[in-house]
């Protein structure tokens, strides 16, 4: 039985789609005006395991994950470099495909660009002046009058007083109340625009979910997920957005993943204090990272450094090098009767529990590495694919370095190696000392064993 953390509640609760058997799931995406860094990672891979998970367990997902592709900081971005808006968005597009892939996400089901669905944001925005939601400014904006929405703060837990009392908010002499957030922008002079009943401009940030989740589906889903930063205001505002228009539930589940924090701070580019996920990648291998993010609950604080990282790296090497001793051939299945795969199974039905999941497959590791079982090994491995890890060869990751890291081709390793040979065959022990010791310092670790000598990097 699965049991999801509820953002909305505060709480675990029964997992109950609303259609049996199928799950509709939104999560926000990118906004894209530069390189994804590793908190985006942390979001990416978390959903992406959540994804697999509800596939695994026999539900007919719909996964959707947007990309904002019309936005302030996209405007100025594409304004510093004097290129195109098209052009700086398909260029960090396509860099976050190339980025993602590597990090052994799955393409979601649906991937909707917001400038696609101007017209169903006008249209709902529409919908909120009628009901007296919204109202348009003498300046050309359209705001949500939050005071009109009885159940704003339901998710963050904030009242309006608080917000008010607490909340710094940009002073609007447009505004009925500060806390009103805007649906539609009025346009500015060289700004892309749409034409609108209130004039040419251009949709705010929060509307845009609130539609494309709505148009790909329904005004009434099950899972909506997001990093922690979301909850609010995007989130928040995109409940009263919703449930404004439509006067019933907009989301059942509430999902947010934690930050990843450097120095006890959030990974943040406003903070001037992250890492794009192709730095990581220049010095780790991606399934490493990979690793790194699942190995800790998705709601959990996940603190980065080289040295975490490093872990990380020595533990999945313990996980390949049982898959080594004892390989596995041909495509592999999970059995769900046995008790590892229960224990697995029981792990990620409690909240997506990778952490305790992560352990069954380190005691199977330490099965197979006692009993040499082929079986035993093709568990562990198909174990490992539910949660997209442990799918390449052995040998394969014990022995790739990362694309420029520092050390010896593995061509230079397997001739000092074959030099080593000829040494020991000749008995000269002082030279296939000097050339184990030359390897060692290297990071190339040997072992000797019944079928000859095989290597691995440390």
């Amino acid at each position: 039985m699965l049991t999801l953390f509820n953002t909305l509640s505060r709480q675990k609760e029964v997992f109950k789609p609303i259609e049996p058997g199928k799950v509709r799931m939104y999560v926000c995406g990118m906004t894209v005006y530069d390189y994804c860094h590793l908190g985006h990672a942390r979001m990416i891979v978390v959903f992406d395991m959540v994804s697999r998970w509800l596939r695994a367990a026999g539900y007919d997902l719909t996964y959707v994950r947007n990309i904002t592709d019309i936005d302030d900081k996209i405007i100025r971005r594409a304004a510093e470099n004097n290129e195109p808006i098209e052009a700086l968005t398909g260029r960090f597009i396509a860099a976050m495909d190339e980025d993602f892939e590597r990090l052994g996400a799955l393409k979601p089901d649906h991937e909707p660009r917001a400038t696609a669905y101007v017209p169903g944001m006008i249209a709902m925005i529409e919908q909120l002046i009628a009901k007296g939601k919204a109202y348009p400014a003498s300046n050309g904006d359209v705001y949500y009058a939050v005071r009109e929405f009885k159940g704003y703060g339901k998710l963050s837990g904030k009242s309006l007083d608080d917000l008010r009392a607490g909340e710094r908010v940009d002073v609007d002499p447009y505004k009925r109340d500060p806390l009103d957030f805007v649906l539609w922008k009025s346009a500015k002079l060289g700004e892309p625009s749409w034409p609108s009943p209130w004039g040419e401009g251009r949709p705010g940030w929060h509307i845009e979910c609130s539609v494309m989740s709505e148009q790909l589906l329904g005004e009434h889903f099950d899972i909506h997920g997001g990093g922690a930063d979301l909850q609010f205001p995007h989130h928040e505002n995109e409940i009263a957005q919703s449930e404004g228009a439509h006067d019933h539930p907009f989301v059942n589940y509430w999902l947010h993943n934690g930050f990843i924090r450097v120095d006890n701070e959030k990974m943040s580019k406003s903070l001037g204090n992250f890492f794009t996920i192709r730095e990581v990648l220049e010095k780790y291998d991606a399934e490493v990272v990979r690793f790194f993010i699942l190995r800790a609950h998705y709601r959990s604080p996940l603190n980065y450094s080289d040295a975490h990282l490093d872990d990380a790296k020595g533990s999945l090497t313990r996980l390949y090098t049982a898959l080594k001793n004892v390989p596995v051939t041909g495509e592999v299945k999970v059995d769900w009767d046995a008790p590892q795969s229960q224990c697995f199974k029981a792990a990620m039905d409690d909240d997506f529990n990778t952490v305790e999941a992560m352990a069954v497959l380190f005691e199977l590791a330490g099965e197979v590495n006692r009993t040499h079982s082929v079986e035993l090994a093709a568990q562990l491995k198909a174990l490992g694919g539910v949660l997209g890890l442990l799918q390449r060869d052995p040998v394969a990751f014990l022995q790739d370095g990362v694309a420029g890291e520092a050390g010896l081709s593995a061509e230079a390793i397997e001739a000092l190696i074959q030099a080593r040979k000829d040494a020991r065959a000749a008995k000269n022990w002082a030279e296939s000392d000097r050339i184990r010791d030359e390897l060692h310092n290297s990071g190339v670790i040997l072992e000797d064993g019944a079928q000859g000598t095989t290597w691995r990097r440390a």
